[in-house]
């Protein structure tokens, strides 16, 4: 039977603890846009889009969980690309709830507790505060090589590795997504590897200087997790089908 559009995303409110994590500004959490009130089909998908919502409702989804929504980062021109977001969502009559940070930090259908439990790995603790939540998580080390195997098994097409760091690490960080501003804390916490999403260029030489093994596996690829797990933790709440709405983003 269908649910409720707003009843739906009340639960992805509740699951997620919406309210209590903070954000960026532009993450805008919630249910962003209200099309369709009787929504038969999840889908999930990690960037809004106008391309993506016709995907969307080509595969019959009338609610669409994203984890960077319409307002993220606008691009240029802003008005004019937001403009084409929420004319595209009226005429498909869809309806699309975004969740960033509290997708992230959870500690169980959050990206970075998804890709530790895919790699393996025991997670230890968290790390990385942001308004009071920890959103990254530090890992009991394997060795280097079985870390680097299963990595390139998970992330066949967005794979790479940035190794000047110890062949046995005592202890890996995970964060998903851009993952620069953990590398301040690896110390701290005693560590030299970082699995992640994207860097910028300049750390390579950084990782030689300062010892570090570095694995950015793709932005896109290390945040499908988060909002597959939602979406079926949402379908199987409310007894519907769900779907992951792929673009194959290689960046």
């Amino acid at each position: 039977m269908p649910v409720d559009a707003r009843e739906l995303a009340k639960f992805c409110d509740l699951i997620t603890r919406r309210k209590a994590i903070g954000d960026y500004p532009d993450a805008r959490n919630g249910l962003q846009y209200q099309g369709s009130r009787k929504i038969k089909r999840i889908g999930a998908t990690v960037d809004a889009g106008t391309e993506v919502f016709e995907q969307a409702r080509k595969q019959g989804v009338d609610f669409l969980i994203v984890h960077h929504g319409i307002h993220w980062r606008p691009s240029l021109p802003a008005r004019s690309i937001l403009a084409k977001r929420k004319t595209a969502l009226k005429r498909l009559n869809l309806s699309l709830y975004s969740s960033h940070l509290p997708l992230d930090a959870h500690p169980f259908i959050g990206n970075n507790a998804i890709i530790a439990k895919r790699l393996g790995l025991e997670i230890d603790r968290w790390f990385l505060d942001f308004e009071g939540t920890p959103i990254a998580c530090l890992c009991k080390g394997i060795p280097r090589n079985k870390l680097s195997a299963r990595l390139r098994k998970e992330y066949p097409d967005s794979f790479k590795a940035i190794e000047f760091g110890s062949a046995k690490p005592r202890r890996i960080a995970i964060l998903s997504g851009s993952g620069r501003s953990a590398l301040p804390e690896l110390a701290k916490l005693g560590c030299d590897t970082l699995v992640t999403g994207e860097l910028r260029e300049e750390h390579f030489n950084e990782a030689h200087e300062q010892g570090w093994n570095l694995y950015p596996c793709g932005h896109y690829a290390t945040e499908t997790w988060g909002v597959k797990a939602l979406a079926e933790a949402a379908a199987r709440r409310f007894e519907i089908d769900w779907t992951f709405v792929g673009t194959n983003n290689p960046l």
